[in-house]
Parts: C-alpha cells; sequence; structure tokens
C-alpha cells in the first residue's frame, strides 16, 4: 500500500539556496536535487521524499543572516520575549544559533545561554561549533531551535536525540516557516531542496502531549510552539488534518507583476532565488538581485548566475518607476524607505494569492 500522498514536485533546484558563490561558473554549476513533496499517510508529516542528507554540508559559504533588517529585528525581539516567557532565562541552549545573533541578543537580555552550531564563524566560547548531541556534557532548562527542524530529514529523531542528550527534561521552542501559509498564498517561491520538511501548527500538536503555548508570527509566514520536552510522542496521521495542498500551486510563475524590461527582485535568500530560478526556466530572466545583507553583495546565486547588488549598487542603474519584486511583504516599508519610493512595487506573496 502506497503511504504517501505527492502534493508537488519540481526537478533540479540547488541543494544550497543561501550558500553564495565567488564566480557566475560556480554558481552555474552547483550542486542540484530534486524535489518530491509528499504528505505521509502514517505520521502526517509533510516532507521531501527525493531529499538526499548527503548533499548537505553546512559551512562557511552558508550565508542565511537576515538580522540587517529593522523589520527582522523586531520580529527576533517578539521571539525573544516568547522565549523567555516559555523557558526562563537561565541554563537554555540553542541548537542551531548559525551567526550567534540572535544568542547575543537574548544575553542582552540577561539569558544565560549556550549555543551550538558547526557554520558559527565568531569566537564566543560559550557558542560550540559543533552539533548538540547525546555526550555534548551540556543539559539546559530550556532549548531553543529556530529554524532548524526544517533542514532535518528525520524531525522526530532529531527530536527525540534532543530530549535524550537534555535528560529526557525541560521545554522547547521552535520555530519553523508555516506550510500552511505557503499553501493559502500558492508560494511556489517557498519551496526548497535546502528545506526538507514543511510544517504546521496541527503537527506540533500531535508530537507533544503538552503544548505550553503555540501561534503564528512574523505575518504568519512562521509558526511557533512552547512544549514539554518529556512529552513528545510519535505522530500519528488524522484525516481531519489532511493537507490542503492547492492544485494550481504554480499557475502565477508568468502572471506575477508585469512583464519589464527594468525590474530587479529585491531580497537575495531562498525566496529570491526560486523566484529568479523559476521565472528564468519560463523564459522571464531577472538580471538583477538586490540585498541588503554585505555577506551576500557581490556574490552570486546558486543556479541562477545572477549577482546580488546592494542598493547602493543597483538602485542608480535601475530608471524610476521601474518594477521591484518585494520577496517578503514584511519588508515593504523599509525597502520603499531605501529605495526613496521611486518604484513599482510588486509584493509577490500577496499577487500569488
Amino acid at each position: 500500500m502506497n503511504r504517501q500522498r505527492v502534493l508537488y514536485e519540481q526537478r533540479q533546484l540547488p541543494t544550497f539556496q543561501n550558500r553564495m558563490y565567488d564566480t557566475r561558473q560556480e554558481a552555474l554549476a552547483c550542486p542540484t536535487g530534486d524535489v518530491v513533496l509528499v504528505e505521509d499517510l502514517e505520521t502526517g508529516l509533510i516532507y521531501n521524499a527525493a531529499f538526499d542528507p548527503a548533499l548537505m554540508t553546512y559551512d562557511e559559504h552558508y550565508q542565511n543572516e537576515q538580522a540587517h533588517s529593522p523589520r527582522f529585528k523586531a520580529h527576533l525581539d517578539s521571539v525573544a520575549e516568547i522565549v523567555v516567557r516559555g523557558l526562563g532565562k537561565d541554563e537554555l541552549v540553542e541548537v542551531g544559533c548559525g551567526k550567534g545573533y540572535f544568542l547575543e541578543r537574548l544575553r542582552g537580555r540577561g539569558v544565560g545561554i549556550t549555543g551550538f552550531d558547526p557554520t558559527y564563524e565568531g569566537d564566543n566560547s560559550d557558542i560550540k561549533k559543533h552539533y548538540f548531541q547525546p555526550g555534548a556534557g551540556i543539559r539546559g532548562k530550556g532549548i531553543i531551535l529556530r529554524h532548524v527542524l526544517e533542514h532535518v530529514q528525520d524531525p522526530f529523531s532529531f527530536l527525540t536525540e534532543i530530549c535524550q542528550a537534555n535528560g529526557g527534561s525541560g521545554r522547547i521552542y521552535i520555530e519553523v516557516p508555516c506550510f500552511d501559509w505557503v499553501c493559502a498564498h500558492r508560494a511556489w517561491f517557498d519551496v526548497f531542496y535546502e528545506h526538507v520538511n514543511y510544517f504546521r501548527l496541527s503537527d506540533f500538536e500531535r508530537m507533544f502531549g503538552q503544548v505550553i503555548e503555540s501561534g503564528k508570527i512574523f505575518g504568519e509566514q512562521y509558526i511557533y510552539v512552547v512544549a514539554e520536552l518529556s512529552s513528545l510522542r510519535t505522530p500519528a496521521y488524522q484525516a481531519s488534518h489532511a493537507a490542503a495542498f492547492p492544485e494550481n500551486f504554480t499557475e502565477r510563475i508568468l502572471t506575477v507583476g508585469p512583464r519589464a524590461q527594468a525590474a530587479a527582485v529585491w531580497g537575495g535568500a531562498s525566496k529570491g532565488l526560486i523566484f529568479t530560478l523559476l521565472k528564468s526556466r519560463m523564459g522571464q530572466a531577472m538580471q538583477t538581485v538586490i540585498d541588503i545583507n554585505p555577506a551576500k553583495q557581490g556574490k552570486y546565486l546558486a543556479a541562477t548566475g545572477v549577482r546580488v547588488c546592494s542598493p547602493e549598487q543597483a538602485l542608480p542603474e535601475l530608471p524610476p518607476g521601474s518594477v521591484i519584486y518585494v520577496m517578503n511583504s514584511n519588508y515593504l516599508d523599509e525597502i520603499k524607505t531605501m529605495s526613496n519610493n521611486a518604484y513599482q512595487y510588486i509584493e509577490v506573496d500577496h499577487d500569488a494569492v
């Protein structure tokens, strides 16, 4: 019996949409993999059945820091309030802390915290440049797992290992993209190879017997849950929570926005890369991608070979009234401010509805 329901397929996506390349040739030759998004009819979880973890090695070239944006900093402050409210301020552990920005933000609030991430580049001795696992020698009263679980092939086994590494106790804060938002907005630019899992709040309600707090944040694009680690349990499929995936998921690839000669994509991260790549495959190549992250500027996007520019570099070359595709409407106001409100702004995540 087939225990999976296929929801969506896309071929040859870059394995790392946030890995930057020094040359266009390197970017065009990047590793790729297929996406076959399925709903598991035993666990109810949604994941890429074609995912190959052997293709995924995170290193210093991986750039996913969003904290250069004032809007995202405000989001992190809201998350910090949830963390402190749900986990307390003592003996916390952030698993997959990235470059350490959120961890440092918590420390600024008087939170005692240790981090784990092999991609960390700084010199904070409280951040370990390896994975959190049994034998790490550190246990926390609370575990923070922000935008990690979507990258892990077997999320329930991963959570079980975290529970074991933490002595089977403590609370956990989990934050991931919201699959219900992706479906409702037909956000074809929000499905990546790098994200093997796609979660809904109901998934965590089935995985934890004790959910302390949960909800949607960041314009409902993310979901979060605070739960007791000791209540972790194997999820089971429930027909009432079956995925509501739209049949016309990608029909707006060609029609989103006008056919303009002068256009730029604002956002050189995951959404911007997939938008640029799939539009190009349909004969609508994007020539300019703008991003405020200095680590991305001057580098090239995987698979597309498009060079990422700073606003200062790109905007003088873009005639007033040109189209700017805003990849995330959460940032629209600050993008308009930085570009003197001189362009036609297409909110891709709204226009696709």
